[in-house]
C-alpha cells in the first residue's frame, strides 16, 4: 500500500508541474448593483511580451484601453464571457462569477494546462487550476485578464448610460455610489438593475 500511495503523489506532483500553456483569468463587476459580471481568461506569448501590466483597479481608464488593445492584439488566445443579471439574481453573485470565468476559460481557442485565478476561490474547470489572492498585481496573465474584463464593463457601462443617461453608468459604472441610489429612488429600477441586491430590493418594494 505504501508504495501506491507514493507513485500516486508522485504522479499528481509530476502532472502538476507539466510544461505548458498558463491562462491568468479574473472577474469584473461583483459588486455593482447592475448588469452582468465580466470574465476574461488570458493566455500570454512570452515571446511577444506587453509593458505595463498590472491590477487593473491602479490603472488609468486611458492606460487601460491601451492595454486592452495590445493584450487583444499579442496575447495567443484570450476570451472574455459573461454571466448576465438574471443568473446573478437566481445563483447569486459568487456562483455567477464562478460561471463566467468557467464560460471565459472554456471560450479560449487554445487548451491551457494549468489555470490561475485572481482571489481565493476557484470556478470548477476541467484543467488544473490554482487561486490566487492578489493575483491581479502579481501574474502577468491574470493582470491581463483583470484589464480586459474591467474595460468590457467600463465599455458596456457607457452603452447603458446612452440609454438611460439619468442614472449615470458613465461615473458610477454600477456601483452603490450616493448618486446612484438617488437615481433609484428618483426613477426605480432599469431592467438591468440586480433585484437581488438589497438596495434594488428596498427600490421594488
Amino acid at each position: 500500500m505504501r508504495s501506491k500511495k507514493f507513485l500516486r503523489a508522485e504522479q499528481v506532483a509530476l502532472v502538476w508541474d507539466a510544461p505548458g500553456l498558463v491562462a491568468g483569468v479574473d472577474e469584473a463587476g461583483r459588486g455593482p448593483l447592475a448588469g452582468p459580471v465580466v470574465a476574461a481568461a488570458v493566455i500570454l506569448d512570452d515571446l511577444n511580451p506587453i509593458a505595463g501590466l498590472a491590477d487593473s483597479k491602479k490603472l488609468t481608464a486611458l492606460k487601460r484601453e491601451r492595454l486592452y488593445d495590445e493584450i487583444r492584439a499579442k496575447a495567443l488566445c484570450c476570451s472574455i464571457a459573461e454571466a448576465t443579471v438574471e443568473e446573478i439574481d437566481e445563483l447569486n453573485i459568487l456562483q455567477a462569477t464562478m460561471l463566467a470565468m468557467r464560460r471565459a476559460v472554456e471560450g479560449l481557442r487554445l487548451k491551457p494546462t494549468k489555470v490561475l485565478v485572481d482571489g481565493n476561490r476557484l470556478p470548477v474547470l476541467d484543467v488544473l487550476a490554482e487561486a490566487i489572492v492578489k493575483g491581479d498585481s502579481k501574474v502577468q496573465a491574470i493582470s491581463a485578464a483583470s484589464i480586459l474584463a474591467k474595460v468590457h464593463r467600463d465599455r458596456w457601462c457607457q452603452e447603458l448610460h446612452a440609454q438611460y443617461p439619468q442614472y449615470g453608468f458613465d461615473a458610477h459604472k454600477g456601483y452603490g455610489t450616493a448618486a446612484h441610489l438617488q437615481a433609484l429612488k428618483e426613477y426605480g429600477a432599469t431592467p438591468w438593475h440586480r433585484t437581488s441586491f438589497s438596495p434594488v430590493a428596498e427600490v421594488l418594494k
